[in-house]
């Protein structure tokens, strides 16, 4: 049995900057320095920033070797280094077993004198389910423990373990359960389910590509590509270029004019710091923003993650048995290491190997998964969350329901109250108690809030639980004066209204249409329907033709016109802006941008000018009222999100229109949690593809609230499976 796991490794080979940092602090030196001649002394700045790129090359351009890895085999868990030689070996018949803590995610070896802590499982580029699968093939024990590696390294308690025995009760230090080393049932729980999934996969036979449901082969492909970065990777590198370019054009610059004086040399520094500082982040930039393309069809895999030929991964499907969709591992694109990442495929094969780990970084986990399975590939993931228990706030009412068992809500004595089956009001809540009474959506649901005299909610609940219809509540409770809030109702009247009050004015003559009625008697009239003196009926195109123009004679002319349903932008719905802190901070970025450029500017143009002093003078008021209108004059046509139940729209002030989604199309509106970027406000599809992205960040208790009001699906489409409130409690 061939049986090995080899970690996840970076290969050799790129070409990297080596102490990028300290030369460029040494270039800005130098630059400062009054070294002569001047040709000198450009050509020691140059040399100096180029220096990094040298050093890190000439390893490379030597030899290409892969890093160091980590193996688990047949003949034990080693270390391999350059060139093959075996840095660290654990040999397998001195291995007892295997052990993953996770208080610390670190790998464990028991053996016949002890335990040995080998290191993290993230820097040895080891996944918990190909290490437990692996091992377990290989008959070595493997345990999943709460807590760290060093109590398990700790001798007083290997005496407490042999006093008390494995289920003694002695507390271990670094432990909040009780025991000296209780294993953590969960993960060991949740990695054999996925054990059992894959040996489940393996000797299932093979499914119909196409879908699980035995539909009809689908053969085409589908393809996956992340998102195009913002900003696109060409505009990245040509802006590091001329970034390097500019810095080198204007030292070159500074040293034909002969700088003389401090301030000139200052300003080849700042310029030779700006050029190294943009072509280091356009670089980084550029391996953050690497694409990944799938192509999933029913015979292969292809997944290119960079560009190059060398980087595409071609697996055909009779290899892979079944395809692991869940955290993992992936390599740093800056050191190459690897790193944890939210979302990574591990494909196994027929014999529970690892065949390949497939990159998936910026996919849509949702739609990955529903490929593989559309395709006939079968597709494991490490267990969908529990239905959300809702919480239907019934504090306010703690032993009531218990006491009134068929009790119902109710409008009495110019309150609220819960009243029996007999219709006697057993508790009462007055009228100064309540400062407002709203009435919402929530999952398809009708629901209620309440609010004190000073506008803090403190009850809400849906009111099938309270057994009282929201018509009965709303009318009684605006008949009894109580101040009631029914916003998606009032947006019914309104449009009602309007749609009304539209047939009386004139109609367009596009929009014009009108309903024929026969009279009584037409039919037998067999002159109002020939086509001259043969009486041939006319053709019914003519006839509706007729009807159109209200030409046909002896037919009644009833025009009416079919009102457009209102749009995204023309509903009635909540229209929510930028939070001030967030304008504020623009603002102050603005300023803080145009007061850098005036100040470079001085320095740079300040020999010409009369002085740095006498040309900061006057650049800096002058960035300082650039930035404060540059910024009002975008700020007063700032895009706003507009919520109501046709949908959303981004509307700027003055009523450009940038985008708009029905509502038939929205499946979600949230969040979007990642790591490698800063959370952002995006609209998902009912599939879970991101729609929209809202570039302002609107006040997200005001857009939840709003979403709620107009039946707008708040959160990621079945994020949280949300169920529906009972009947009754």
């Amino acid at each position: 049995m061939n049986t090995e796991l080899v970690g996840l490794s970076g290969v050799g080979g790129r070409w990297r900057p080596v102490a990028a940092g300290p030369f460029a602090l040494l270039a800005v030196a130098l630059a400062l320095l009054p070294i002569r001649p001047v040709w000198l002394w450009a050509l020691l700045i140059a040399a100096v920033s180029a220096f990094p790129w040298l050093l890190g090359a000439a390893p490379e351009a030597r030899r290409r070797r892969p890093r160091p890895y980590w193996r688990l085999s047949a003949a034990g868990l080693e270390r391999i280094g350059k060139g093959g030689l075996v840095m660290v070996r654990y040999e397998r018949d001195r291995i007892d077993g295997l052990a993953i803590t996770t208080g610390d995610g670190m790998l464990t070896v028991f053996h016949r004198f002890g335990r040995t802590a080998v290191g993290g499982l993230t820097a040895m580029g080891l996944e918990p389910l190909a290490l437990f699968v692996t091992a377990r093939r290989l008959g070595i024990p493997m345990h999943v423990l709460d807590g760290e590696a060093s109590d398990l390294l700790d001798p007083a308690l290997d005496e407490a373990l042999r006093h008390e025995g494995p289920d003694g009760d002695v507390p271990g230090p670094g432990f909040s359960a009780p025991g000296p080393l209780p294993r953590d049932h969960a993960a060991e729980k949740r990695l054999l389910d996925q054990e059992a999934a894959l040996l489940a996969a393996v000797h299932e036979p093979p499914r119909p590509k196409g879908g699980a449901d035995g539909a009809a082969p689908e053969r085409g492909e589908f393809r996956l590509d992340t998102p195009d970065p913002l900003p696109a990777r060409r505009r990245v590198a040509l802006l590091g270029t001329l970034t390097g370019v500019l810095g080198a054009i204007m030292i070159v610059r500074i040293a034909v004019q002969g700088a003389g004086g401090f301030e000139a040399r200052l300003a080849a520094g700042c310029w030779a710091l700006a050029a190294i500082t943009g072509v280091l982040a356009a670089r980084r930039r550029l391996l953050r923003a690497a694409r990944v393309h799938w192509t999933i069809t029913a015979e292969r895999l292809l997944v290119r993650a960079r560009p190059g030929r060398r980087q595409l991964q071609d697996l055909p499907s009779g290899e892979v048995a079944a395809v692991v969709v869940g955290p993992g591992l992936r390599l740093d694109p800056l050191s190459g290491e690897p790193r944890r990442a939210e979302l990574a495929a591990l494909a196994f094969g027929h014999r529970l190997e690892l065949v390949a780990r497939l990159p998936v970084h910026g996919l849509d986990g949702f739609q990955l998964a529903h490929a593989l399975d559309d395709h006939g590939y079968h597709v494991i993931t490490p267990g969908a969350r529990p239905p959300r228990r809702p919480e239907y706030g019934l504090e306010g009412l703690p032993d009531i329901f218990a006491q009134v068992p068929g009790g119902r809500l109710v409008v009495a004595d110019g309150g609220l109250g819960w009243a029996d089956a007999a219709g006697d009001v057993v508790l009462k809540m007055p009228e100064d108690r309540i400062g407002g009474i709203e009435l919402l959506t929530i999952a398809g649901h009708a629901w209620v809030r309440l609010y004190d005299a000073d506008g803090d909610e403190f009850f809400a609940a849906p009111l099938s639980a309270l057994r009282i219809s929201r018509t009965d509540l709303r009318e009684s409770a605006r008949k009894a004066g109580l101040p009631v809030n029914d916003a998606e109702y009032d947006a019914y009247l309104s449009a009602a209204f309007h749609s009304a009050m539209s047939t009386l004015a004139a109609p367009e003559p596009e929009t014009r249409a009108t309903a024929p009625l026969s009279a009584p008697g037409a039919a037998s009239d067999g002159s109002e329907g020939s086509d001259g003196p043969g009486g041939s009926e006319a053709p019914e195109g003519a006839r509706d033709a007729l009807r159109t123009s209200g030409g046909l004679p002896g037919e009644p002319d009833l025009t009416f016109t079919a009102p457009e349903p209102p749009s995204p932008v023309t509903a009635p719905g909540a229209l929510l802006d930028a939070t001030r802190r967030s304008r504020v901070g623009t603002y102050g970025m603005s300023v803080l941008l145009c007061e850098a450029v005036a100040l470079i500017g001085a320095v740079w143009l300040g020999p010409d000018l009369g002085g740095f002093g006498t040309t900061a003078s006057w650049s800096v008021p002058a960035g300082l009222l650039v930035g404060l209108a540059g910024y009002w004059l975008y700020d007063r046509n700032r895009s706003q999100l507009r919520v109501s139940s046709a949908g959303l729209a981004v509307v700027t002030r003055r009523g450009r229109v940038e985008w708009d989604l029905a509502r038939d199309r929205i499946g979600g509106v949230g969040v979007d949690e990642s790591t490698e970027r800063l959370p952002r406000l995006v609209v998902w599809g009912p599939s879970g593809r991101v729609l929209r992205q809202v570039t302002f960040p609107p006040d997200l208790e005001e857009l939840r609230r709003a979403c709620e009001r107009y039946g707008v699906p708040w959160g990621p489409p079945d994020a949280d499976r949300p169920a529906p409130p009972p009947p009754e409690l």
